[in-house]
């Protein structure tokens, strides 16, 4: 497909509705949004470490349409203490697409990543589990509990994304103050709504993310 091809093909890109839960979900998590061109178009950038390649593969069949080249494996070298590291990362950008600058719109302000204000109409099961995919993980396989890595966002952030869950599925979650930020613990006393509404749209490969305490604790069929 020769570049006047591309452009035309972007230009008629408008996100399904599915499409539009992963891009929420995934905003709300790793994922982010980029221009090249002042603000004109944006497209969507996932990386992700080679672990979650998996989970990269299904991102990239969601938005296939909008994507020109499969994920693309890329090493990092990183030096502390004498010491060198090699890290890969997987991860694909879709096309730049108009279609995307409502969603840059509501998610950045300042070239920083926010919450939205409406997110508690956003925040389907669907854009939850991928969120979840992102950027959750359990305390331990002993513990009900499981949490939310919120801590690239700010505290008035984490607040909403606190009061959208309990307004919109009555789960409530505490924020927790780390030295990276904070972060939101799902309450033992509603983890059961929380898992039961995204465990419908977790991929096998994140399996890992749901706590084996409370898999063995379900009624048997």
């Amino acid at each position: 497909m020769h570049s006047k091809e591309i452009e035309e093909w972007s230009r008629r890109l408008r996100p399904s509705a599915i499409q539009r839960d992963v891009l929420i979900g995934t905003l709300l998590g790793d994922g982010h949004l980029e221009t090249m061109n002042q603000g004109r178009t944006y497209r969507l950038k996932i990386e992700h470490t080679i672990t979650q390649q998996d989970y990269v593969s299904w991102l990239y069949q969601v938005f296939h349409e909008w994507v020109r080249t499969a994920p693309v494996v890329r090493s990092r070298e990183v030096t502390f203490r004498g010491r060198t590291k090699s890290y890969k990362r997987v991860g694909f950008a879709t096309l730049s697409s108009g279609s995307l600058r409502f969603y840059a719109g509501q998610f950045y302000r300042h070239a920083k990543k926010i919450v939205p204000p409406l997110i508690h109409r956003w925040l389907t099961p669907r854009a939850m589990a991928v969120w979840y995919m992102d950027d959750g993980s359990i305390k331990s396989n002993q513990h009900r509990t499981v949490l939310l890595n919120t801590q690239g966002f700010g505290e008035q952030d984490v607040k909403r994304l606190q009061k959208a869950l309990e307004r919109r599925y009555g789960i409530k979650a505490s924020v927790s103050a780390d030295k990276d930020g904070n972060r939101l613990y799902i309450r033992s006393e509603t983890v059961d709504v929380f898992l039961r509404t995204i465990c419908p749209y977790l991929i096998p490969s994140m399996a890992y993310k749901i706590p084996k305490v409370w898999l063995t604790s379900l009624p048997k069929k």
